[in-house]
């Protein structure tokens, strides 16, 4: 059960009082606090309502009554918001979920990595190119790519063009479902030209065949179409990164009695600043939207239960990022050391090989396998454990806990 936030020791600005890690440093202090309060004028990009029924459905993977699929960039970029490389992020999704559909016979809920993912960590604070170190690029929503002085400073106006880009990307995947996109009564939809040339396209197809040969079947039998089948939710997560953009969308739902976050439907916290007494933990504790924290192989069983006693909400969820052999092993100790503690896991095994990043043109990284056997064998063993799978585009390596549903 969520414990309440006591809203004289927890607000949405409490984090500023904490150590702050990955943050961009502002010249300009009154711009930004100009854009965040523009920011926080704006509409919501998701409701209240979204975001419970996530909670309600992320609890109903925990009790194995259907599965998790994540997905989606690993950064995305202002120049991305175009719509065919956002209908085929979609359509990605959609032919996954279809297969894992048929394959567990499970509902699946569907969660894009998108509609916000626009700020980056970084090991360095600066970068230094020729003998000239400038501050490093954290992401379209903070500062820009190119080598220049002028590109790399952080720019508070940013922050509005990345609220514009998320709503615009919302609006538009809300509008392609709604508008029967994901209907599974016209799988065609989500074609994809790689799938054609695939060596699994007649596999692929055999399952969207076998759906709606049982789609019509059940219609003809039962005299009623299958409406449900027409669309589905579809829900978006980013890391809550960049504290001050995530606090300007925190909003107080006083019919609820708490605080939600309301740029997104699942916030995760990155290793690099789940620090206990830093800053994010901070923000993640007192909002009411499921969270994610990504927990890597270094760290220690005693430290995530630390971590969720702070944020203390009951459920946890995990996604494996390690190498095989290593990974599997070291999220079940986790899951062991928090059921030992009360702490219920759902747990969403990511994809089980190892990547390299590699140009495909137009200065896109892509992904391509290595060691894939060991690595299938891996995840074949350990994936009788798991709820749910994610899946980017870049490599990275760890686990993801949910707490607080």
């Amino acid at each position: 059960m969520t414990k309440p936030i006591d809203s004289v020791t927890w607000h949405p600005a409490t984090w500023q009082s904490r150590q702050t890690l990955q943050q961009p440093t502002y010249l300009d202090q009154q711009e930004l606090q100009a854009a965040v309060a523009a920011i926080s004028r704006l509409p919501p990009l998701v409701v209240s309502g979204e975001i419970d029924a996530l909670k309600s459905r992320l609890a109903a993977a925990q009790r194995g009554e259907c599965f998790v699929l994540q997905g989606g960039d690993c950064a995305e970029s202002f120049d991305g918001c175009e719509s065919d490389r956002i209908a085929s992020q979609l359509k990605v999704l959609l032919q996954m979920s279809v297969v894992l559909l048929y394959g567990l016979k499970k509902p699946v809920v569907r969660i894009g990595r998108m509609a916000g993912q626009y700020a980056k960590p970084r090991s360095a604070d600066t970068e230094t190119r020729d003998g000239v170190t400038l501050p490093s690029y954290r992401g379209d929503n903070i500062n820009r790519i190119a080598f220049t002085a002028a590109d790399r400073e952080p720019n508070p106006q940013l922050l509005l063009r990345g609220y514009e880009r998320a709503a615009l990307t919302l609006n538009f995947v809300r509008s392609l479902i709604d508008g029967g996109f994901a209907d599974l009564h016209h799988p065609e939809y989500w074609d994809l030209d790689f799938v054609r040339h695939s060596p699994l396209r007649e596999h692929y197809e055999h399952i969207v065949r076998s759906i709606c040969s049982s789609l019509d079947f059940f219609e003809a039998m039962s005299g009623n179409a299958a409406r449900e089948t027409e669309r589905v939710a579809f829900y978006v997560s980013h890391e809550a990164l960049h504290l001050w953009c995530e606090q300007a969308q925190t909003r107080w739902i006083a019919r609820k009695n708490r605080w939600y976050n309301l740029s997104t439907h699942l916030p995760w916290i990155g290793m690099r600043t789940a620090a206990l007494d830093g800053a994010h933990v901070e923000y993640f504790r007192g909002i009411a939207n499921p969270i994610a924290i990504k927990v890597g192989p270094s760290m220690e069983a005693a430290w995530v239960q630390r971590l969720l006693a702070i944020l203390n909400r009951g459920i946890s969820a995990a996604s494996d990022r390690s190498s095989a052999g290593h990974g599997q092993h070291r999220a079940v100790d986790l899951r062991s050391h928090a059921w030992e503690h009360g702490n219920r896991q759902l747990r969403a095994q990511d994809t089980p090989l190892r990547q390299y990043r590699c140009g495909i043109g137009g200065g896109l990284p892509d992904s391509r396998v290595h060691g894939l056997a060991p690595r299938r064998r891996a995840f074949r063993a350990y994936r009788r454990e798991c709820h749910g799978m994610h899946r980017r585009r870049a490599r990275a390596y760890g686990c993801r806990f949910i707490p607080r549903l």
